[in-house]
Protein backbone atom coordinates (compact mmCIF):
# COMPACT_ATOMS: atom_id res chain seq x y z
CA UNK A 1 0.00 0.00 0.00
CA UNK A 2 1.02 3.43 -1.43
CA UNK A 3 2.42 5.53 1.66
CA UNK A 4 -0.46 7.89 2.80
CA UNK A 5 0.08 11.71 3.02
CA UNK A 6 -1.27 13.57 5.77
CA UNK A 7 -2.59 17.09 6.39
CA UNK A 8 -2.20 18.14 9.91
CA UNK A 9 -4.70 19.43 12.44
CA UNK A 10 -2.18 21.68 14.54
CA UNK A 11 1.30 22.27 14.49
CA UNK A 12 3.06 20.83 17.48
CA UNK A 13 7.09 21.48 16.97
CA UNK A 14 9.51 22.97 15.45
CA UNK A 15 13.30 21.43 14.54
CA UNK A 16 15.55 23.24 12.61
CA UNK A 17 13.36 25.24 10.37
CA UNK A 18 11.88 21.99 9.93
CA UNK A 19 7.73 22.05 10.71
CA UNK A 20 7.35 18.13 12.13
CA UNK A 21 3.71 17.62 12.30
CA UNK A 22 1.43 15.50 14.20
CA UNK A 23 -1.13 14.02 11.54
CA UNK A 24 -4.28 12.27 10.91
CA UNK A 25 -4.47 9.66 8.04
CA UNK A 26 -7.51 11.66 6.55
CA UNK A 27 -7.03 14.62 4.38
CA UNK A 28 -8.21 18.08 6.22
CA UNK A 29 -8.72 21.11 4.33
CA UNK A 30 -7.48 24.03 6.65
CA UNK A 31 -9.11 27.37 6.88
CA UNK A 32 -7.88 30.33 5.15
CA UNK A 33 -6.05 31.96 8.16
CA UNK A 34 -4.06 28.72 7.96
CA UNK A 35 -2.37 28.96 4.39
CA UNK A 36 1.23 29.54 5.68
CA UNK A 37 1.25 26.31 7.92
CA UNK A 38 -0.42 24.74 5.44
CA UNK A 39 1.95 25.53 3.09
CA UNK A 40 5.15 24.16 5.20
CA UNK A 41 3.72 21.00 5.85
CA UNK A 42 3.19 20.17 2.26
CA UNK A 43 6.59 21.11 1.72
CA UNK A 44 7.83 18.62 4.70
CA UNK A 45 9.60 15.54 3.72
CA UNK A 46 7.39 13.99 7.15
CA UNK A 47 5.11 10.77 6.03
CA UNK A 48 3.21 8.45 7.75
CA UNK A 49 3.21 4.84 6.38
CA UNK A 50 0.73 2.24 6.86
CA UNK A 51 3.35 0.60 9.50
CA UNK A 52 3.60 3.91 11.34
CA UNK A 53 -0.35 4.23 10.92
CA UNK A 54 -0.53 0.83 12.79
CA UNK A 55 2.11 1.83 15.64
CA UNK A 56 0.50 4.90 16.70
CA UNK A 57 -2.88 3.00 17.55
CA UNK A 58 -0.53 2.20 20.72
CA UNK A 59 1.22 4.47 23.80
CA UNK A 60 4.40 3.06 23.07
CA UNK A 61 4.51 3.45 19.31
CA UNK A 62 3.18 7.27 19.16
CA UNK A 63 5.72 8.20 22.11
CA UNK A 64 8.30 6.51 20.14
CA UNK A 65 6.92 7.59 16.42
CA UNK A 66 7.33 11.51 17.75
CA UNK A 67 10.54 10.80 19.42
CA UNK A 68 11.83 9.49 15.80
CA UNK A 69 11.12 12.69 14.73
CA UNK A 70 12.54 15.22 17.29
CA UNK A 71 8.92 16.43 18.60
CA UNK A 72 8.89 16.93 22.09
CA UNK A 73 6.84 14.51 23.96
CA UNK A 74 6.07 16.52 26.61
CA UNK A 75 5.04 19.99 25.21
CA UNK A 76 2.47 17.12 22.38
CA UNK A 77 1.23 16.08 25.77
CA UNK A 78 0.11 19.62 27.43
CA UNK A 79 -1.36 20.55 24.03
CA UNK A 80 -3.12 17.45 24.32
CA UNK A 81 -4.55 17.96 27.76
CA UNK A 82 -5.11 21.92 27.11
CA UNK A 83 -7.39 20.93 23.79
CA UNK A 84 -9.51 18.21 25.66
CA UNK A 85 -10.17 20.55 28.99
CA UNK A 86 -10.49 23.63 26.71
CA UNK A 87 -13.41 21.70 24.50
CA UNK A 88 -14.92 20.08 27.83
CA UNK A 89 -15.26 23.51 29.57
CA UNK A 90 -16.55 25.29 26.11
CA UNK A 91 -18.91 22.49 26.31
CA UNK A 92 -20.42 24.38 29.80
CA UNK A 93 -20.12 27.41 28.00
CA UNK A 94 -22.93 26.75 25.36
CA UNK A 95 -25.25 24.85 28.50
CA UNK A 96 -24.57 28.30 30.45
CA UNK A 97 -25.24 30.31 27.24
CA UNK A 98 -28.46 28.41 26.77
CA UNK A 99 -29.65 29.49 30.60
CA UNK A 100 -28.79 33.05 30.12
CA UNK A 101 -31.02 32.73 27.15
CA UNK A 102 -33.96 30.71 29.00
CA UNK A 103 -34.11 33.48 31.78
CA UNK A 104 -33.24 35.87 30.42
CA UNK A 105 -30.26 36.93 32.27
CA UNK A 106 -27.94 40.03 31.23
CA UNK A 107 -24.08 39.06 31.66
CA UNK A 108 -21.41 41.89 30.87
CA UNK A 109 -17.81 40.20 31.06
CA UNK A 110 -14.73 42.68 31.04
CA UNK A 111 -11.46 41.89 30.05
CA UNK A 112 -8.66 44.25 30.96
CA UNK A 113 -5.51 44.46 31.32
CA UNK A 114 -1.60 45.66 30.41
CA UNK A 115 -0.95 45.51 26.39
CA UNK A 116 -0.22 41.87 25.09
CA UNK A 117 -1.69 40.58 28.31
CA UNK A 118 -4.39 37.90 26.62
CA UNK A 119 -7.41 39.28 26.36
CA UNK A 120 -8.34 38.99 22.79
CA UNK A 121 -7.20 35.27 22.78
CA UNK A 122 -9.03 34.38 26.28
CA UNK A 123 -12.08 36.12 24.66
CA UNK A 124 -11.68 34.14 21.52
CA UNK A 125 -11.78 30.92 23.00
CA UNK A 126 -14.68 32.46 25.50
CA UNK A 127 -16.72 32.64 22.32
CA UNK A 128 -15.74 29.90 19.74
CA UNK A 129 -18.67 27.54 20.11
CA UNK A 130 -21.18 30.04 21.76
CA UNK A 131 -24.58 31.24 19.31
CA UNK A 132 -23.65 34.52 18.02
CA UNK A 133 -27.36 35.48 17.99
CA UNK A 134 -27.23 35.67 22.15
CA UNK A 135 -23.56 37.22 22.59
CA UNK A 136 -21.89 39.90 21.33
CA UNK A 137 -18.29 41.36 21.75
CA UNK A 138 -17.80 44.93 22.14
CA UNK A 139 -14.22 46.64 20.85
CA UNK A 140 -15.19 50.18 20.63
CA UNK A 141 -12.64 52.69 18.68
CA UNK A 142 -11.50 55.91 20.14
CA UNK A 143 -14.59 58.26 20.90
CA UNK A 144 -15.57 60.86 17.85
CA UNK A 145 -16.20 64.03 18.18
CA UNK A 146 -20.19 63.46 18.91
CA UNK A 147 -19.24 61.02 21.49
CA UNK A 148 -16.00 63.30 23.24
CA UNK A 149 -19.47 65.80 23.64
CA UNK A 150 -21.61 62.88 25.10
CA UNK A 151 -21.30 61.55 29.34
CA UNK A 152 -18.36 59.41 29.23
CA UNK A 153 -20.43 56.71 30.01
CA UNK A 154 -22.79 57.20 27.67
CA UNK A 155 -21.36 55.23 24.55
CA UNK A 156 -20.64 52.08 26.85
CA UNK A 157 -24.64 52.03 27.96
CA UNK A 158 -25.57 51.84 24.44
CA UNK A 159 -23.64 48.29 24.40
CA UNK A 160 -24.79 46.54 27.69
CA UNK A 161 -26.36 43.24 27.54
CA UNK A 162 -30.02 42.60 26.54
CA UNK A 163 -32.11 40.03 28.31
CA UNK A 164 -30.77 36.81 27.55
CA UNK A 165 -27.40 38.05 26.07
CA UNK A 166 -23.74 37.96 27.08
CA UNK A 167 -21.24 40.93 26.28
CA UNK A 168 -17.55 40.57 26.52
CA UNK A 169 -16.04 43.70 26.48
CA UNK A 170 -12.11 43.69 25.22
CA UNK A 171 -11.35 46.86 27.18
CA UNK A 172 -14.52 49.01 28.66
CA UNK A 173 -15.33 51.91 30.13
CA UNK A 174 -11.93 51.69 32.48
CA UNK A 175 -9.95 52.64 29.64
CA UNK A 176 -10.07 56.25 31.18
CA UNK A 177 -8.75 54.57 34.36
CA UNK A 178 -5.44 53.62 32.75
CA UNK A 179 -5.03 53.99 29.15
CA UNK A 180 -6.41 57.61 29.31
CA UNK A 181 -4.31 58.79 31.76
CA UNK A 182 -1.16 57.38 30.86
CA UNK A 183 -1.74 58.58 27.83
CA UNK A 184 -3.01 62.24 28.33
CA UNK A 185 -6.32 61.38 26.70
CA UNK A 186 -8.53 62.99 29.23
CA UNK A 187 -8.09 65.71 31.76
CA UNK A 188 -7.20 64.95 35.45
CA UNK A 189 -10.66 66.71 36.36
CA UNK A 190 -12.22 63.79 34.16
CA UNK A 191 -9.89 60.97 35.43
CA UNK A 192 -11.24 62.20 38.79
CA UNK A 193 -14.86 62.52 38.22
CA UNK A 194 -14.51 58.93 36.14
CA UNK A 195 -13.32 57.42 39.87
CA UNK A 196 -16.19 58.94 41.63
CA UNK A 197 -18.91 57.80 39.41
CA UNK A 198 -18.07 54.37 38.40
CA UNK A 199 -18.83 52.44 40.91
CA UNK A 200 -22.34 54.36 41.43
CA UNK A 201 -22.76 53.35 37.33
CA UNK A 202 -22.23 49.70 38.18
CA UNK A 203 -24.25 49.91 41.68
CA UNK A 204 -26.95 50.63 39.26
CA UNK A 205 -26.65 47.96 36.56
CA UNK A 206 -26.12 45.49 39.57
CA UNK A 207 -29.34 46.89 41.27
CA UNK A 208 -31.26 46.26 38.00
CA UNK A 209 -30.27 42.85 37.41
CA UNK A 210 -27.15 42.90 35.14
CA UNK A 211 -24.04 40.60 36.16
CA UNK A 212 -20.62 42.44 35.72
CA UNK A 213 -18.30 39.76 35.83
CA UNK A 214 -13.94 42.07 35.47
CA UNK A 215 -10.81 40.50 34.67
CA UNK A 216 -7.71 41.84 34.65
CA UNK A 217 -5.05 40.15 32.95
CA UNK A 218 -1.93 40.29 34.79
CA UNK A 219 1.87 39.67 33.21
CA UNK A 220 5.11 40.50 33.89
CA UNK A 221 7.22 43.42 32.36
CA UNK A 222 9.52 40.70 30.66
CA UNK A 223 6.38 38.76 29.37
CA UNK A 224 5.29 41.36 27.77
CA UNK A 225 8.32 42.48 25.75
CA UNK A 226 8.18 38.62 25.20
CA UNK A 227 5.14 39.30 23.19
CA UNK A 228 5.80 42.57 21.88
CA UNK A 229 8.99 41.16 19.82
CA UNK A 230 6.70 37.74 18.57
CA UNK A 231 4.60 40.43 17.05
CA UNK A 232 6.89 42.44 15.12
CA UNK A 233 8.03 39.50 13.74
CA UNK A 234 4.86 37.55 12.96
CA UNK A 235 3.43 39.17 9.80
CA UNK A 236 0.11 37.60 10.84
CA UNK A 237 -0.05 39.54 14.44
CA UNK A 238 2.00 42.86 13.27
CA UNK A 239 -1.32 44.45 13.00
CA UNK A 240 -2.11 44.39 16.88
CA UNK A 241 1.37 46.82 17.49
CA UNK A 242 0.03 50.42 17.88
CA UNK A 243 2.06 53.40 18.70
CA UNK A 244 0.39 52.69 22.66
CA UNK A 245 2.18 49.56 22.19
CA UNK A 246 5.06 50.71 21.45
CA UNK A 247 5.82 52.93 24.11
CA UNK A 248 3.93 50.34 27.24
CA UNK A 249 7.42 49.27 28.30
CA UNK A 250 8.85 52.79 28.82
CA UNK A 251 5.52 53.54 31.16
CA UNK A 252 5.34 50.62 32.64
CA UNK A 253 5.53 51.84 36.09
CA UNK A 254 3.25 54.60 35.39
CA UNK A 255 0.48 52.11 33.96
CA UNK A 256 1.24 50.39 37.41
CA UNK A 257 0.22 53.10 39.05
CA UNK A 258 -3.36 53.47 37.80
CA UNK A 259 -3.99 50.30 37.96
CA UNK A 260 -3.35 50.64 41.57
CA UNK A 261 -5.64 53.57 41.59
CA UNK A 262 -8.23 51.75 39.67
CA UNK A 263 -8.54 48.40 42.17
CA UNK A 264 -8.25 50.55 45.10
CA UNK A 265 -11.11 53.25 43.76
CA UNK A 266 -13.48 50.92 41.69
CA UNK A 267 -13.03 47.05 44.02
CA UNK A 268 -16.65 46.58 45.39
CA UNK A 269 -18.37 43.49 46.79
CA UNK A 270 -21.14 44.13 43.81
CA UNK A 271 -18.54 44.52 41.22
CA UNK A 272 -15.26 43.10 42.29
CA UNK A 273 -12.25 42.58 40.36
CA UNK A 274 -10.65 38.86 39.38
CA UNK A 275 -6.90 39.36 38.82
CA UNK A 276 -6.09 36.84 36.08
CA UNK A 277 -2.16 35.99 36.29
CA UNK A 278 -1.52 35.24 32.72
CA UNK A 279 2.07 35.03 31.87
CA UNK A 280 0.92 31.34 30.76
CA UNK A 281 -1.99 32.45 28.24
CA UNK A 282 -3.33 28.83 28.62
CA UNK A 283 -3.64 28.57 32.36
CA UNK A 284 -5.45 31.87 31.30
CA UNK A 285 -7.88 30.83 28.89
CA UNK A 286 -8.66 27.98 31.18
CA UNK A 287 -9.10 29.64 34.24
CA UNK A 288 -10.89 32.62 33.37
CA UNK A 289 -13.81 30.04 31.83
CA UNK A 290 -13.75 28.14 35.08
CA UNK A 291 -14.49 31.57 36.51
CA UNK A 292 -17.28 32.86 34.64
CA UNK A 293 -18.99 29.23 34.92
CA UNK A 294 -18.49 28.78 38.68
CA UNK A 295 -19.82 31.88 39.33
CA UNK A 296 -23.22 31.76 37.52
CA UNK A 297 -26.19 29.04 38.46
CA UNK A 298 -26.61 28.01 35.33
CA UNK A 299 -28.87 24.64 34.96
CA UNK A 300 -26.99 21.41 34.31
CA UNK A 301 -23.90 22.43 35.87
CA UNK A 302 -23.64 19.56 38.83
CA UNK A 303 -23.59 17.43 36.39
CA UNK A 304 -20.63 18.63 34.53
CA UNK A 305 -17.52 16.42 33.51
CA UNK A 306 -15.67 19.01 33.55
CA UNK A 307 -13.90 20.61 37.01
CA UNK A 308 -15.05 24.01 36.91
CA UNK A 309 -13.24 24.97 40.46
CA UNK A 310 -10.30 27.96 39.67
CA UNK A 311 -6.96 27.65 40.23
CA UNK A 312 -5.96 29.90 43.13
CA UNK A 313 -2.78 30.49 41.83
CA UNK A 314 -3.83 31.78 38.98
CA UNK A 315 -7.50 33.46 39.39
CA UNK A 316 -7.14 36.16 42.64
CA UNK A 317 -9.91 38.25 43.54
CA UNK A 318 -8.45 41.71 44.49
CA UNK A 319 -7.15 42.49 47.76
CA UNK A 320 -6.11 45.52 48.75
CA UNK A 321 -3.14 43.66 50.60
CA UNK A 322 -2.36 41.34 47.84
CA UNK A 323 0.50 42.31 45.41
CA UNK A 324 0.07 41.23 41.67
CA UNK A 325 2.04 39.75 39.16
CA UNK A 326 2.24 43.17 37.23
Amino acid sequence: MAEARTTSRKNVSSNGGQTTTLSSPATQAAPPHAAPAKQRIEQSDFRLSEDDVRRINTRDGLIQLLRANKVKVGSVMDTLRYEAELERLQVELVRMQRWVQEKGRRIAIIFEGRDAAGKGGAIRRFTEHLNPRAMRVVALPKPTDQERGQWYFQRYTRQLPNAGEIVFFDRSWYNRAVVEPVNKFCTEGQYQQFLQQVPEFEHMLYEDGVTIIKFWFSISKEEQLCRFESRRHNPLKQWKLSPIDMKAQEQWDLYTHYKEQMFSKTHTSFSPWVIVRANDKKKARLESIRHVLNSLPYRGKDASEADLTPDPNIIVRFHRAALTAD
